[in-house]
């Protein structure tokens, strides 16, 4: 006998979200990482509060909604808001009865802002690797180092000369252009601009949409395009990022952020760092033995001499070091794809550096789980 096709509506529900989530899915161990990270930041998310005032959306549902915007790859904030409606999953993640209301996309934006405000991102990925269990997967002495560029929230008919009154900073790292492109009149919202025969560069031009961008190529013959330049500090037993950067993309960006994030390490003994042929240059492989780190560098023999001579390379970890260093682009892959960080969503340094560092630590819990279990 077939059942009827009638809706079934009653005014009242006892149903709770816990029950609806099966016991083995992944965001369950997920979640127990993330709320033990998120009780060390709870002296931080304080400070970033008046004790004063109506309650605001708690930091710790925020954030845990932002990492579903990662885990999913949920393109905005509205789009996040509408799921997190009718999702039970996304509710349940985020700490959400079923009755409770959705919070305005606005309200949800303008606290987002408190959490960049006090470097929350930073701290969070720190709390998450700093854990007793997850600690215990990193490797302590061989890391590998590399960047990315991320496509920056603006157009490149943004990119205009700072003598017009664009705002931007100097720079002497920029890729010149030349296109040329349909004109239109000043007045039209999408108007062209006719780029023929103008040299372009950042030490004349800047985005008037997000000053912060730079205009730059990765490789001669490739077009130059308004991005940041993202890098990660991954250790080699796991392929977990243990720290984050973003600067301007220039071309000693990689290796001026790599010096940043080898200093800032606490307790750091004598280390190995793997990285690409961008890192082979004298200054820098000088610096590294410096400060106590062995260069796994890959080598550079193409127009010159190598920095890395047989002192470095006749030992076997040498080589290990090269092969493992390319799982860096992993973290990458899947920030760009699933994390949405192909083309950032926000405009600033500070903005798109905190998403990326948000996203690196979504990545780790990721991967968090599996790698728990077999231990």
């Amino acid at each position: 006998m077939s059942g009827g096709d009638e809706r079934s509506e009653g005014l009242f529900s006892y149903v709770s979200c816990e029950p609806r989530v099966p016991a083995n899915h992944p965001l369950r161990a997920i979640r127990a990482i993330v709320d033990e990270a998120l009780e060390v930041l709870s002296a931080d998310f304080d400070g970033l509060y008046s004790r004063i005032g109506r309650p605001s959306i708690p930091p710790e549902k925020l954030l845990r909604a932002l990492l579903l915007q990662a885990f999913y790859s949920i393109r905005s904030e509205r789009q996040l808001m509408e799921q997190m409606d009718y999702n039970l999953l996304f509710r349940w993640f985020v700490g959400l009865a079923m009755d409770a209301p959705i919070w305005d996309v606005t309200v949800f934006t303008k606290n987002r802002e408190r959490l960049l405000a006090g470097d929350v991102a930073a701290k969070f990925l720190s709390a998450i690797i700093s854990q007793t269990r997850v600690h215990s997967l990193l490797s302590d002495d061989h890391f590998s180092v590399d960047g990315t560029l991320i496509e920056a929230w603006a157009s490149v008919k943004s990119f205009r000369p700072k003598d017009e009154g664009g705002p931007g900073d100097d720079d002497d790292g920029g890729a010149v252009a030349s296109q040329g492109e349909q004109a239109a009149t000043p007045t039209d919202r999408n108007a062209g601009r006719d780029f023929r025969g103008e040299k372009r560069s950042n030490a004349t031009h800047a985005s008037t949409t997000d000053p912060d961008a730079r205009l730059f190529k990765k490789a001669r013959g490739q077009a130059a395009k308004l991005c940041h330049m993202a890098h990660v500090l991954m250790e080699n037993r796991n392929g977990l990022v243990v720290d984050t950067i973003l600067t301007h993309a220039t071309g000693t960006a990689e290796r001026e952020a790599a010096l940043t994030m080898l200093g800032r390490m606490d307790g750091r003994h004598r280390i190995t760092l793997g990285a690409d042929k961008n890192y082979d240059t004298a200054a820098f492989v000088a610096a590294l033995r410096e400060m106590g780190v062995t260069p796994h560098v890959a080598q550079n023999n193409t127009n010159r001499r190598s920095a890395i001579d047989g002192r470095t390379t006749r030992h076997p970890g040498y080589g290990l070091s090269q092969k493992i260093r390319k799982r860096i682009e992993e973290v990458f892959g899947w920030a760009k794809t699933c994390g949405t960080m192909r083309k950032t969503r926000h405009r600033g340094q500070d903005r798109v550096g905190w998403s990326f560092t948000l996203t690196a630590a979504a990545y780790n819990l990721i991967r968090l789980p599996k790698l728990l279990a077999a231990v």
